[in-house]
């Protein structure tokens, strides 16, 4: 059993159960809609400074009791934490030049990051405790570079472990897919109430974490116009967030569309990534609208956005992949790269595409035998899975682009 739970830890830390959750959907803990007004400063003692206003909150006052405490946040704004680590990026072009883009925290940034990580805790247990560990690896490599736009919260969330997942512990089902969203509901209400002060919001979630967060946009985001005005962008990756086939409105949201122009927000951003010379199987676990467990509801479909191409077809994907020797053919040029990430421009193209039952991020890969820089990417786990594990670093470039653009927009309309 342990040498199984290794093997899986190394090739799959960031797999989740398909992005969902086979409990219902029914919200435990929905937020108020109580908004609080701010003091008005003084105006009549010009030698006193103004009064500072007090802290606008949408759900009124809320302390929890977990997230009280800073040990039980992965990434905060008021902790030294992974996210602060430098993400900067060396871009391998294909003549063999490379170029670095700097990233780095902005801690005064305009809006805020609200990040749930995917199924990474080796905890063997059904659900994780408290304490990060190898979720801390997960948010440096996913989120931790949106720090450079956004000011960073990441809760550590009673996660559904990968022994679980893979059925190497017992555990009741209904009670430990529960559980999670509960910790979700439980911080978001915290962050709200004691760290937003009317802050536009990006959330930002993979497979189990975009599970958790598509449930919270659902039952308790979604519906309170108070809490989904703050919404900048949702980046949600390698889940089933469901729409209407053909349409940006409707199914799992009411009233927060799926994005389909970079000069859009306060609307979502989802795929889920295959191969184009692997599409998904019968079997596969992503790209339908239903969650695992859940039945097919006629007329709908996985909602797919390109973050290259919103508006549809295809477009270059900018990635961002852990340095590793595979990013060079022969392994020579890799001395050249000191950056702990590695991306390759015009490397991979990507479009959203229907296929029978499923709608997906169509990749390929445009490798080229005579250049130095590696020909193809790592990824693949089974044909089920597709490029699950790395839905994020494909594009990861990619979606910054997309994500400067929104908070501008959003910005610009305050």
């Amino acid at each position: 059993m342990k040498r199984l739970a290794s093997v899986l830890v190394t090739v799959g830390f960031v797999l989740a159960s398909c992005g969902g959750d086979d409990s219902s959907n029914a919200d435990s803990s929905s937020a108020e809609s109580t908004v609080l007004p701010s003091a008005a400063p003084s105006t009549d003692a010009p030698t006193t400074e103004p009064a500072a206003a007090e802290p606008i909150s949408v759900i009124g006052e809320y302390a929890s009791e977990t997230y009280s405490d800073l040990a039980h946040w992965t990434c905060h704004p008021d902790t030294d934490d992974t996210c602060d680590d430098d993400t900067s990026v060396t871009l391998v072009n294909a003549d063999g030049t490379t170029e670095v883009l700097p990233f780095a925290p902005v801690p005064d940034a305009p809006v805020d990051c609200f990040y749930l990580y995917p199924t990474s805790s080796e905890d063997q247990t059904f659900n994780s405790d408290l304490i990060a560990g190898r979720e801390r690896e997960v948010a440096f490599e996913q989120a931790a570079r949106l720090s450079s736009v956004c000011r960073m919260f990441a809760p550590t969330y009673r996660s559904v472990t990968l022994a679980a997942l893979f059925g190497l512990v017992p555990g009741d089902r209904a009670t430990g897919w529960q559980m999670p969203y509960d910790d979700v509901v439980d911080a978001w209400k915290h962050y709200l109430a004691n760290y937003n002060n009317g802050r536009g919001v990006i959330l930002l979630g993979h497979s189990q974490g975009t599970g958790q967060l598509g449930r919270l946009l659902q039952n308790v985001i979604d519906p309170d116009p108070a809490q989904s005005d703050l919404i900048v962008s949702a980046i949600l990756l390698g889940g089933s967030v469901a729409v209407p086939q053909e349409e940006a409105m409707g199914g799992d949201l009411t009233n927060i569309p799926v994005c389909t122009d970079a000069a859009e927000f306060g609307c979502v951003m989802t795929y889920a990534t295959f191969r184009s010379t692997a599409p998904p199987p019968a079997n596969s676990y992503f790209g339908r609208a239903a969650r695992m467990g859940e039945p097919e509801v006629p007329g709908q479909e996985a909602a797919c956005t390109n973050p290259a191409a919103l508006g549809g077809g295809q477009g270059e994907l900018i990635s961002a992949f852990r340095t590793a020797e595979w990013a060079y053919t022969d392994g020579s040029g890799l001395t050249q790269i000191t950056t702990p990430f590695v991306g390759f421009p015009g490397l991979l193209t990507g479009e959203c595409v229907r296929r029978d039952s499923f709608h997906y991020l169509e990749v390929t890969v445009n490798g080229d035998p005579a250049d130095a820089r590696a020909d193809d990417i790592r990824g693949d786990l089974s044909a089920e899975w597709g490029l699950h594990a790395v839905d994020w670093e494909v594009a990861a470039l990619s979606i910054l682009d997309v994500v400067d653009s929104q908070i501008a927009g959003w910005l610009g309309a305050r």
